[in-house]
């Protein structure tokens, strides 16, 4: 089962309740939101070029009802015409998409918790990974900030392998629900200057639950488990427009192998 690398990038999470200042800023207000902060919430607009096609992101903050709360739902859409503009070795672009995903934030200004549903869908594959975490944000040390996060997910193929029978796959005709996983990691933030930042986003997955061979084999055969690794350099041009490089690698996938991409984000 592959996991999109791309999914520890976050960009709508509550901001930390142990900054010195709120970075919870609607568009309606005269300043922006900080786009270095991995939790702000804000409304945006992005896109750039993988080593896997074009991609494109839309999000938009909503009203939670809430005085002490704050959400936005980020949509996406990944690996755009790949055969023309892609230059990945490690898999082989085409020119239709790669993979829709959908997130939906929620965080209290109150506590710096926040609550994610992120739902991602690999079209080749036809595999949904469905997932809900809950992430704090810990006290800043100096131009550090870390923000640890747990949570439980569902996977969901079409015509996934349930299990072998003399060598032979015994296929679950049709959509099924494989198996259900846990991931824990953490996302973090490096100020270097005013304009430039580094994150580094690592994230543990195992399976818990589901078929033998979902249990056995999720992250490929013989892995029921994966690390995945997330590096980011962020360069801020103005206070609405930023410029970001990602490598996004594992265990099992190389930095080199892995996936690259520039891309650009604009606040509203």
């Amino acid at each position: 089962m592959t996991i999109n690398l791309n999914r520890i990038s976050k960009a709508a999470f509550v901001s930390a309740i142990f900054c010195t200042s709120s970075p919870f800023v609607s568009a309606d207000e005269a300043q922006l939101a900080d786009m270095s902060d991995p939790m702000a919430v804000f409304d945006q607009l992005g896109g750039g070029i993988s080593d896997r096609g074009i991609n494109i992101k839309y999000g938009q903050m909503y009203d939670t009802n809430s005085d002490v709360t704050m959400g936005m739902n980020i949509v996406e859409v990944k690996g755009i015409a790949g055969g023309m503009l892609g230059w990945s070795d490690t898999v082989k672009p085409d020119d239709s998409i790669d993979s829709v995903r959908f997130r939906n934030f929620n965080g209290n200004i109150t506590n710096g918790r926040g609550k994610q549903i992120d739902v991602n869908y690999d079209v080749e594959r036809e595999s949904l990974d469905a997932s809900y975490s809950v992430m704090q944000a810990l006290p800043p040390l100096k131009n550090f900030n870390l923000y640890p996060f747990a949570g439980v997910g569902v996977n969901v193929q079409n015509n996934a392998i349930d299990t072998y029978q003399n060598g032979q796959a015994v296929v679950d005709s049709g959509y099924s629900i494989p198996g259900v996983f846990g991931q824990i990691g953490m996302y973090s933030k490096l100020a270097v200057t005013d304009k430039i930042w580094l994150n580094y986003n690592p994230m543990f997955l195992t399976t818990i639950g589901g078929s033998d061979f979902y249990k056995n084999n999720a992250y490929g055969l013989g892995k029921s488990n994966i690390t995945m690794h997330e590096l980011i350099a962020s360069y801020q041009v103005n206070p609405r427009l930023n410029f970001r490089y990602f490598a996004n690698f594992s265990d099992e996938v190389s930095f080199r192998d892995g996936q690259h991409r520039l891309e650009f984000n604009y606040q509203f």
